[in-house]
């Protein structure tokens, strides 16, 4: 099975990650972007739902395993050229000529909660999972652009909350905040739901996408400008105090 597949259902497309974990690293990054552009290319689709096979995982982010090679040889153009290949992941489903939508189908910690909070819309299961931001208690920073988009997605107040304390939350309270359009009862319901909302939409892709570009502007803007002094390190960057974005910082 392919860590990432796609079907169609109608004018839908599902987009599903298979890679249990679906932890985060230059192969599922290149796979993400491979399909996202064979869906895009089908310009019978309207939508487009990213949901997990796995029974209990939606995506636990960063994939720590593959990262710990890199920063233990100090490999800055591996790390760097995997931060922009990961952006370009999140940046496709922001600013998809479609409606992009998450049925979470279990947890989304750390980046797999950024991947969510990426798309458009929100489904979330009631009966199992949380959504995270564990990096305070990681030693990990997010980028600009990452505050930016998640901003776009919840009450400041509660963004605030969740980056500070690194709580685990559940899908009634994110319905109760806005953050997902509807707990549902379980995995099988959400990508139900999920799918339902993503057939009403029949909007032109080119009224959609200059929507975006307006809509969206300031998270392009902090990629552009903003991110890229966290992602760059030259040589002397480590004497001089300056590290990788996801440099562990404790």
């Amino acid at each position: 099975m392919a860590i990432v597949e796609w079907k169609k259902d109608g004018t839908v497309a599902i987009m599903t990650m298979n890679n249990g974990e679906n932890r985060h690293n230059p192969t599922w990054s290149a796979k993400m972007l491979e399909v996202y552009n064979e869906i895009i290319a089908d310009e019978t689709v309207t939508a487009l739902v990213l949901t997990s096979s796995d029974p209990k995982n939606f995506c636990l982010g960063v994939d720590l395993e593959w990262l710990s090679g890199p920063l233990a040889e100090k490999n800055w153009p591996v790390f760097t050229d995997w931060l922009y290949q990961n952006t370009e992941v999140f940046k496709a489903f922001i600013m998809a000529p479609i409606p992009t939508i998450a049925a979470i189908t279990g947890h989304a910690f750390g980046n797999g909660a950024m991947l969510a909070g990426a798309c458009d819309f929100r489904f979330m299961r009631a009966d199992r999972g949380y959504f995270c931001l564990p990096e305070i208690d990681l030693g990990i920073q997010f980028a600009p652009s990452m505050m930016e988009w998640m901003r776009r997605i919840m009450p400041y107040h509660f963004f605030q909350k969740m980056l500070l304390t690194g709580d685990r939350v559940a899908a009634p309270e994110l319905e109760q905040h806005h953050v997902i359009l509807k707990a549902c009862e379980n995995a099988e319901k959400t990508l139900e739901e999920a799918v339902a909302f993503a057939r009403t939409f029949n909007k032109t892709r080119k009224n959609m996408q200059e929507m975006k570009n307006r809509a969206y502007k300031h998270v392009l803007d902090k990629m552009e400008f903003d991110d890229p002094q966290y992602f760059e390190v030259d040589p002397h960057a480590e004497a001089e105090g300056r590290l990788p974005v996801f440099m562990l910082t404790v």
